[in-house]
């Protein structure tokens, strides 16, 4: 039987998200944000998934903080892209769900530290 790992799920599927709107920004003539976006949140969740399979507490941290930094990173392109006229599209959801993915690294970030 599969365990839900919550966290796994969440940035595998924003990802996907983010897929999608690259693939809208190319097709609108953005490409500069729309690629450093695409990096930066793919990144979260391969660096969520990495970091199940940490060698110590300390790896499984770090690799939460890196999770927790493009997260962040993230976060900037989406605002740059909501605030800008380079685009008419939402990102809205987006920007949402970050925030969310955020909070939820951050609390794993915690709790993983205050159990070494």
């Amino acid at each position: 039987m599969k365990t839900e790992n919550i966290i796994i799920d969440k940035t595998f599927n924003f990802s996907l998200s983010i897929i999608s709107l690259f693939k809208k920004l190319q097709e609108n003539k953005e490409f500069i944000i729309s690629k450093q976006l695409l990096r930066s949140a793919t990144s979260i969740g391969a660096n969520v998934e990495e970091a199940t399979a940490a060698q110590s507490k300390r790896d499984f941290i770090n690799k939460m903080s890196i999770a927790s930094k493009e997260a962040r990173e993230t976060k900037y392109w989406l605002r740059l892209l909501n605030d800008s006229e380079l685009t008419t599209l939402d990102v809205l959801d987006e920007i949402k769900e970050v925030n969310h993915i955020i909070n939820i690294i951050t609390k794993i970030i915690i709790t993983a530290k205050n159990n070494v």
